[in-house]
This record gives structure tokens, C-alpha cells and sequence, in this order.
């Protein structure tokens, strides 16, 4: 319980827009499977983490939901059986672009099949196969897990009674896909790219670097730069290296998280990570949102919005909840007034736990 566990699907496994030979999916899980089975959590993660969501004895790490999963808290470990899968297409233990091909014997690279959220939704249902588990207490996703929840639930719409969405949508926005588009081409021009044959050693580490700055400016908000770092200069004396160097305190902070990204992320997989977020579109699923939500089997669902998300605006919350309200018996909606923008949900711990503590 608690380490890093690999499932290896023997055989062909079915993509949306192809297939992967003997993928492997990892995961983790926290807390014990009650006998009746009943008790079981799906998490799904965002677009960077691995399946480490908390710690526990047989991996003490911080995980990277630590406030939220664990003994005692809201989803709690004491009361619930959490399995959170890492993305298939990630870089964390699953199959994806960094991995060897065992038809070919090489790196996929560029040869991994196009990703879509459905791809990792139908992932986490094979894990669920092999634990035992036929139905789900509860499907939880933020972010892009937040899709991937919606999109097991679409597929799978007899394996989970409830769900909670976090600050996701039942599709992109232009505006969001536009940001990633910039991401990823920042990224494809880097000479170290090299049309995805960089040495896994070094890799585009500009673009990556620079990849990692524009996200970090989308996952908050103007709101929270203004009062957490004003104009603060970062040093008493001016950049001697050139005219351009570091000045202010917030250049520093993206410079820190910049640097930390690239050492533990590739950069294919972030690739086809972000194209399948822009891909997904719970309307393809009937015709129309309306439509494929009718697909829905769960009982009681939550959807979680955050007022200075521009990223997932709370008008896409707001929309996927009354859409939700059509053919969920129990469904609420809960804004929430944070200015920690898309990244609330790691942050922001004083108004998340409450909403879902009481949802659980």
C-alpha cells in the first residue's frame, strides 16, 4: 500500500486513435478494500503528477495532494480504498512517448499513438479490473483528471456512483487551447527537440523551461501576483550578466519552477498530455454535451469552481454543473471565491478541504 505498483496489460490495448502493445499502467493505492468492495476512490491526476498522491509508510514522500488524501482527512484513508493511477502517456511509471516499444525494441518517441483523455479514463478501468473493484464510491479528477473523470464515467458509466470535478470542463476553450498550442510550439522549436529525438539526457531544456513559465502564469492569477509579490526586486543590485536579467521577486519564483520542471518531465510526454486536453470534448460522446451526458449513470456529483480560474473559467464549471443537473439526481455546484487562480486545488486548502470533506 502506498508504493508505486505496475500493471502490464498483456496484449493489445485499444486507443482512440490507435494501439498500444503491452502498456503498462502505474499506480498507486492508499487504505484498505472493504469486503463488500464498496469503498474505492479514483483519483485521476492533472496534466505534470505522478500517481504519488500522499504519503504513507511504504513511501514517506510528500505526495502531491498530501492536504487533501490520508488518515482523517477528507478523502480519508481510514474510511476509503484510494487508488490514484498515474496518465497513461506520462513519464511516472505508465506507458507514454519515453518508453520502449516492446514491438520494436526503441523509444516510442513520436511513434506513440495520438492520446486522448478517453486513453487514460479506460487505463484507470483496466486497474480497477485488476484490484477487483466492479463499482467505484467515487470518480475524482482536478484539472485534467477532472476530464478524465468525466470521461470514465462516459465510458464506463455503470462503474461509478458518484464524481467530483475539480476545476476542469467538459471541454477546452479556445482560449486554453491557444495557450497550450503556444506551449507546445515553444517547446517544437527548440533545436534540442529535434523532432522529438533529443537525448533523454538533456532534451529542449529551453523550451521546456519556458513552457513551464507561461503555465505557471495560467495556473494563478493576477490577483495572487499583486498581493504576493507586488514589486518586490529579487536582489538590492541590478543584473550584471545583461540588460535583461532577473529584477523582480515573481521572475525569480517562475525561474525556480522553471528550473525544477525540466529535470523531471519529458518533454514528449508533456506534449501528448497537453494535445489530449485540447482533443477532449464530452459532446463527442452523444453529438452535443446535453446529449452525452445522458450517458451518465452516477447517483450524486460535485463540481468545484474557482472564481479567478482563467484557465478552466468558473463559467465552464457552471456550465458542465446545470448540464450535470439534467441526469444526476444529487448534484451541487460550489464557487469558490479564491484568488489562487487554477491551482487552488493544491493551494488553497482552507476552502477546498471543507467542500470536500462534506461531499464525502
Amino acid at each position: 500500500m502506498g508504493a508505486l505498483q505496475k500493471l502490464l496489460v498483456r496484449g493489445s490495448f485499444a486507443m482512440q486513435r490507435g494501439v498500444l502493445e503491452s502498456p503498462v499502467i502505474a499506480y498507486e493505492t492508499l487504505g484498505n478494500l472493504s469486503a463488500a468492495k464498496d469503498n474505492a476512490v479514483l483519483v485521476f491526476t492533472g496534466l505534470s503528477p505522478s500517481a504519488h498522491i500522499a504519503s504513507s509508510p511504504a513511501d514517506p514522500t510528500t505526495g502531491w495532494w498530501e492536504d487533501m488524501v490520508g488518515p482523517g482527512k477528507p478523502i480519508d484513508t481510514d474510511r476509503y480504498f484510494v487508488v490514484c493511477v498515474n496518465s497513461l502517456g506520462s513519464c511516472f511509471g505508465s506507458t507514454g512517448p519515453a518508453s520502449l516499444d516492446p514491438v520494436t525494441g526503441d523509444y516510442y518517441r513520436l511513434d506513440f499513438p495520438v492520446l486522448c483523455v478517453e486513453d487514460i479514463a479506460n487505463g484507470g478501468a483496466l486497474v480497477l479490473d485488476h484490484l477487483g473493484v466492479d463499482v467505484l464510491h467515487t470518480v475524482v479528477g482536478p484539472s485534467m483528471g477532472g476530464m478524465t473523470a468525466l470521461a470514465f464515467a462516459l465510458q464506463h458509466p455503470d462503474r461509478s456512483r458518484r464524481m467530483l470535478s475539480i476545476s476542469s470542463a467538459g471541454r477546452s476553450l479556445p482560449f486554453s487551447i491557444a495557450l497550450r498550442s503556444l506551449q507546445r510550439e515553444i517547446i517544437r522549436t527548440d533545436p534540442a527537440w529535434r523532432n522529438g529525438q533529443y537525448d533523454f539526457r538533456r532534451g529542449p531544456v529551453s523550451g521546456m523551461r519556458l513552457a513551464r513559465k507561461l503555465g505557471m502564469i495560467t495556473y494563478r492569477s493576477a490577483a495572487e501576483w499583486a498581493e504576493r509579490f507586488g514589486r518586490e526586486r529579487a536582489t538590492r543590485e541590478p543584473p550584471t550578466d545583461h540588460p535583461f536579467g532577473i529584477d523582480f521577486e515573481v521572475e525569480s519564483y517562475l525561474e525556480a519552477h522553471a528550473n525544477r520542471f525540466i529535470g523531471g518531465f519529458d518533454a514528449n510526454c508533456y506534449l501528448y498530455l497537453s494535445r489530449a486536453m485540447d482533443l477532449f470534448d464530452a459532446a463527442n460522446h452523444g453529438g452535443s454535451l446535453e446529449q452525452g451526458l445522458r450517458r451518465l449513470r452516477i447517483e450524486s456529483a460535485l463540481v468545484i469552481g474557482v472564481t479567478s480560474d482563467f484557465l478552466f473559467p468558473l463559467h465552464q464549471q457552471e456550465e458542465l454543473a446545470r448540464t450535470l443537473k439534467t441526469c444526476v439526481r444529487d448534484l451541487e455546484f460550489k464557487r469558490l471565491e479564491s484568488i489562487q487562480g487554477h491551482d487552488s486545488f493544491l493551494v488553497d486548502m482552507d476552502r477546498f478541504r471543507p467542500s470536500v470533506a462534506a461531499f464525502f
